[in-house]
């Protein structure tokens, strides 16, 4: 007896992806590892010295041909529209929306922040981490139609499940991206189309590059069973594994991608 006992395709060679929010920490590990595995990435990112710089490291590795580079604020429902017309020009197809990009902002409830700074905090952090991944998917929905095996992974956080205080906005936004993946799972699984979210517990990023590495390690030994924090290549892994054609029957999950730090009750 010979051949394969297993039928699900674990490769998304070929497959078109867009990933928001590339330019740096887990958005661009998320990047170079769909282009390491095959994948044609277009790639975006408020910062525009930054994707160009991502869209170079994977070009000089896999040709000019795999990716696609925009400079993209995703608070802009026209500009992601944008982003799906040339994506599908450049590359004839689209089949997976990784929804990465994100912001904090301290929004304190407590009216530490003048009225004008929280409401313009507020609503900037609902646009950019919440309200962005319904206009992108809601663009790259007659696309998707298209494709044998659609993805949408939607990046939400750990702040979806606890919460740091002075945080409201971030908080919020995240628990809705965990909402708002499983209406998409509800709605567009009779398509085939698969939406399942990743929370990343605390991740070597920019969001914490400014925390002392003291105080990361002190963090990391009394709330993460496995005592560190993460790499963003380890939550590209998540993503990756949620956008394979074998993944056809994980719908509307949300995944703690956090050493175990949710888990953990003392």
């Amino acid at each position: 007896m010979s051949g394969r006992l297993t039928a699900g395709s674990r490769s998304v060679a070929g497959r078109v992806a867009i990933i928001t929010g590339a330019g740096s920490g887990m958005g661009r590990a998320t990047a170079h590892l769909f282009a390491d595995e095959g994948a044609l990435v277009s790639v975006c990112d408020l910062d525009g010295d930054a994707i160009d710089a991502v869209a170079t490291e994977i070009a000089d590795v896999h040709g000019d041909d795999v990716v696609l580079a925009r400079r993209v604020d995703i608070g802009e429902p026209e500009q992601l529209a944008e982003l799906v017309r040339v994506t599908v020009d450049r590359f004839g197809r689209l089949d997976i929306v990784v929804n990465n990009a994100g912001m904090v902002t301290p929004t304190p409830l407590d009216h530490e922040l003048p009225d004008a700074d929280f409401l313009a905090g507020w609503n900037r952090t609902v646009d950019v981490n919440l309200s962005a991944a319904a206009h992108l998917v809601r663009a790259a929905y007659p696309h998707l139609l298209e494709s044998d095996a659609a993805r949408i992974v939607n990046i939400a956080s750990t702040e979806a499940i606890v919460a740091t205080a002075g945080l409201g906005a971030y908080s919020a936004t995240k628990a809705g991206v965990t909402g708002l993946t499983r209406s998409m799972a509800v709605e567009l699984g009779r398509h085939g189309i698969t939406a399942n979210a990743i929370c990343p517990g605390p991740i070597e990023t920019g969001m914490t590059a400014d925390i002392p590495a003291d105080a990361k390690e002190t963090y990391a030994r009394r709330r993460v069973p496995l005592r560190r924090y993460g790499r963003p290549e380890e939550v590209a892994h998540m993503t990756l594994n949620l956008c394979l054609p074998a993944s056809s029957y994980v719908n509307g999950a949300t995944i703690p991608v956090d050493g175990g730090m949710t888990v953990r009750h003392t």
